[in-house]
């Protein structure tokens, strides 16, 4: 039963409390058993059923619970740099999009990637990611965008959970646009996600969540209401990404819906939050997507005093957010968003935990949670958002285990 001691600031980031309530306690300590926290709170209060226990070192660093990203889209193939240049000079998201660009692009390449391909791309980043202090992930499908494609994305991530130590959190995305053979008949693409998909893979357990982009260039209000409802009736839980280029009432529908989260909502009006706050969604802010596609900024503080829990997380796509660092998209959150450093980090633990149902099992320091733990190299949390490094996690905890650094190449081989 490992205690690990010398820490200079421990953040438990519990439910109770606001979005900046993220209960720090100084000269801490936390003790685990077979992966779960039994123990944590002020060093000089460990009962004495822990005082022959192992004891390791946090070095007098601050610790914080492991970092959940709760909107990836992990696994694709091929990457959209060309884009950034031409938003650079002045084409837009959309455009790019109408002339066979953006998802479409991807989509291409992800169907043509191999498994291998898309096995070693994810390990990759979930390595790189595990040393940033993160260690849950929620992947998106919806780069394959047919039956086999959509399938070969869903069942690596099956297969990611058992060879790696991130726990994966699966959404199936197959709404994210319509594919470029359905575009004369688009109603058949969504009785195929609908009869077909959405029966078949909640099935088969490969995934938890179901989501639909709703936009112009993507899936209308009432398609996304379909498609969503049919996902209740097969256990899948709704999300949405919604008013991130226009106010497109995406907010209100997912709180028609009873979403687990709305993400983006960048252009929600003051309606769409009433609802949000008064179904209990959790609102996603996506702020790296912001940063690169030069819209308009979440209106978080909004969110925040209407009583709405707001996570943070990275988007990570290759077209409008080709990054995977969390803290990158903590600090974006406060200085773009306005919101503090602590609310930001209670939004990337307990609320992004929430945000894909694991609010039981991580983003807070307290007993019965995984021992998820990230250890910082910082004075306090304003420092770690004010004066931001590459990376000042020295030390991140899976289930009580501290993770060695593991190439693609270290892990077994899966079949797709």
């Amino acid at each position: 039963m490992p205690v690990l001691v010398d820490i200079s600031t421990l953040y438990k980031c519990l439910p109770d409390g606001g979005q900046a309530e993220v209960h720090p306690v100084t000269d801490a300590a936390v003790a685990w058993k077979e992966g779960r926290i039994e123990w944590a709170g002020p060093a000089s209060e460990l009962p004495v059923t822990f005082e022959k226990e192992s004891r390791l070192s946090a070095g007098g660093n601050v610790v914080i619970p492991g970092l959940v990203d709760c909107h990836t889209h992990l696994a694709f193939g091929g990457w959209r740099a060309a884009e950034f240049e031409k938003r650079l000079k002045g084409v837009s998201y959309l455009d790019i999009a109408r002339q066979g660009g953006g998802i479409r692009k991807t989509m291409v390449q992800t169907r043509e990637a191999t498994p291998r391909d898309l096995r070693n791309h994810s390990l990759t980043v979930l390595r790189k990611m595990v040393a940033l202090g993160v260690t849950t992930v929620e992947c998106k499908s919806g780069y394959g965008l047919s039956a086999d494609a959509e399938r070969k994305q869903l069942e690596l991530y099956r297969q990611l959970r058992e060879i790696q130590p991130v726990d994966i959190v699966s959404t199936f995305l197959g709404a994210h646009i319509v594919p470029p053979e359905f575009t004369a008949d688009r109603m058949a693409y969504v009785d195929l996600l609908c009869n077909e998909l959405i029966p078949e893979f909640a099935g088969a357990g490969l995934a938890e969540f179901c989501d639909v982009f709703v936009e112009e260039t993507a899936f209308s209000r009432e398609e996304a209401l379909r498609i969503l409802e049919t996902g209740k009736q097969y256990g899948l839980r709704p999300k949405l990404h919604v008013d991130q280029l226009y106010d497109g009432d995406g907010a209100a529908l997912a709180a028609e819906v009873k979403a687990i989260s709305a993400d983006h909502l960048e252009y929600t009006g003051d309606e769409g939050i009433r609802r949000m706050a008064d179904a209990g969604v959790v609102g996603v802010c996506l702020p790296i997507a912001t940063l690169y596609l030069g819209q308009q900024s979440m209106k978080v503080r909004k969110f925040v005093d209407a009583g709405i829990p707001v996570a943070v997380a990275t988007d990570f796509n290759p077209g409008s957010a080709p990054s995977f660092h969390l803290p990158l998209a903590m600090m974006l959150s406060c200085t773009m968003n306005g919101l503090t450093p602590a609310e930001a980090l209670k939004g990337a633990t307990c609320y992004a935990a929430a945000a894909i149902g694991r609010d039981g099992e991580c983003g807070s320091i307290e007993p019965g949670k995984r021992a998820d733990l990230a250890v910082l190299e910082v004075p306090d949390i304003n420092h770690w958002m004010y004066q931001f490094e590459a990376n000042v996690c020295t030390e991140t905890y899976i289930r009580g285990v501290s993770q060695k650094p593991v190439s693609a190449a270290g892990y077994p081989e899966i079949q797709l």
